[in-house]
């Protein structure tokens, strides 16, 4: 299971209970096939938004107003998913998202074992 570093875990979960449904209930899912994927990183808050660190910020989420977000932190993710992300609007750094529309249980999976990936050879990079 995820740990949770310090005081993030009440602040995450005070960041979900404040977001209405059905919005919570797809980032608690989100939150939790992250946490399947990466079960050795740690929960924090960064950026103001829930997320997971395990050798540098790996993602994050966050609810909007008219969406919810996943932030892979890689804008070459983007560009490597881009053909299973059609359907999904993105921006910089950020897939859209809805309750109605989530992002696939797999394709999350893919993209927290890349950003693993990508910061375990930066984190390998910096010890040579």
């Amino acid at each position: 299971m995820a740990k949770a570093q310090g005081q993030d875990l009440p602040a995450i979960e005070s960041y979900l209970a404040a977001v209405p449904e059905p919005h919570r209930t797809a980032l608690e899912h989100l939150r939790s096939v992250i946490r399947s994927a990466a079960p050795d990183a740690e929960e924090v808050m960064t950026y103001a938004m829930p997320g997971f660190r395990r050798d540098g910020v790996l993602v994050s989420y966050a609810a909007f107003k008219e969406h919810l977000s996943f932030f892979p932190m890689s804008a070459s993710l983007l560009d490597t998913f881009d053909a299973e992300l059609k359907g999904y609007r993105k921006s910089k750094g950020t897939i859209h998202f809805s309750p109605e529309n989530p992002l696939p249980d797999d394709l999350v999976r893919r993209i927290v074992a890349a950003r693993l990936a990508e910061n375990a050879a930066r984190k390998a990079r910096r010890r040579a």
